[in-house]
C-alpha cells in the first residue's frame, strides 16, 4: 500500500500520462476549485447554477476527485478545506494531447482544419493563431 504522499505523485503521474479523464460533474466541480484554490464544500455549492446539487452529492464527487487524485484536503476538526493537486492547464494539456492523438492522429493541422470547417473564423482569430504558432507557443 501506498503512503499519501507517494499515493499523490503517482495519481499525478497517472495525469500526466494522460490516464484520466474527469466526468462532466467532476469537471464542473474542478472547474470550481481550480478558480477559488480552496474550498469547502459549501464554497462550491455557492458556485453552482440552479438548481443547485445535493450536498451530499458534492461531497461524494469531492471525495472521488481526491481518490483520482485531482484534490487533496486540509483538516480542521470535521471541517475540510480542499485544494487542487493538479493545476487546470495541466489537465486541460493532458486532455487535449489525448483529443489531438485520438480524433486528429497527432496532427494540430487536422485539428484546424476540423474547427476552422465548422466554425466561421475571424480574421483575429486567425492571426492569433499564425502569431501562436510563430512563437512556438
Amino acid at each position: 500500500m501506498l503512503s499519501d504522499s507517494e499515493n499523490t505523485v503517482y495519481m499525478a503521474k497517472i495525469i500526466k500520462e494522460g490516464r484520466q479523464e474527469l466526468t462532466r460533474a467532476e469537471l464542473e466541480i474542478m472547474q470550481v476549485i481550480w478558480k477559488k484554490g480552496k474550498v469547502l464544500i459549501h464554497d462550491i455549492l455557492q458556485e453552482m447554477p440552479e438548481p443547485r446539487p445535493a450536498y451530499n452529492t458534492v461531497s461524494t464527487i469531492v471525495r472521488i476527485l481526491e481518490s483520482k487524485g485531482f484534490v487533496s484536503h486540509k483538516a480542521y476538526g470535521r471541517t475540510y478545506e480542499y485544494f487542487p493537486t493538479v493545476a487546470k492547464e495541466e489537465y486541460t494539456g493532458s486532455y487535449m494531447r489525448t483529443v489531438l492523438d485520438n480524433f486528429f492522429d497527432g496532427s494540430v493541422s487536422r485539428m484546424v482544419n476540423f474547427f476552422s470547417s465548422r466554425k466561421s473564423i475571424s480574421v483575429e482569430e486567425t492571426d492569433e493563431i499564425l502569431r501562436i504558432l510563430k512563437s512556438g507557443k
